[in-house]
């Protein structure tokens, strides 16, 4: 880690976390409000698998020998960006809307829960920060 950047690998996970889970309820709020449109089909924001990956791969360091060697470059976290997939209805019956309400309502306090948790992780890194900053004052 360079001396003069505050930030290290975990915060900016927990950041990138924070905004993909911020795309994510939106996602979820846009099915919710979609609950009873006719021919809707609910979708789905995936990212967590790919930002797993990037965690994983980025722990690998790799290191150049002789100048001439090509510099590695590890996937960080940044590069994640997850996508959205559409999930048609596949009942054939009523409206053809796939939205169920109960579900989504799971997912959005699932993925709210998972929001706090890593916010109050990056505030309690900031706490660390700012102490070991202030001299331990």
């Amino acid at each position: 880690m360079d001396p003069l950047t505050l930030s290290d690998s975990t915060m900016a996970l927990l950041t990138k976390s924070l905004d993909l889970r911020s795309t994510n309820q939106q996602v979820i709020a846009a099915n919710i409000a979609n609950a009873e449109t006719p021919g809707y089909a609910p979708a789905r924001f995936e990212f967590e698998q790919a930002l797993q990956e990037a965690v994983k791969k980025s722990t690998i360091a790799l290191e150049t020998t002789q100048p001439g060697h090509i510099s590695p470059q590890a996937p960080s976290v940044a590069d994640v960006h997850g996508r959205v997939v559409r999930e048609p209805d596949s009942t054939g019956i009523g409206d053809q809307n796939g939205v169920s309400v109960d579900d989504e309502m799971i997912a959005l306090s699932k993925n709210q829960l998972m929001y706090e948790t890593a916010a109050q992780l990056l505030k309690k890194k900031m706490t660390m920060l700012k102490y070991a900053v202030s001299g331990g004052q």
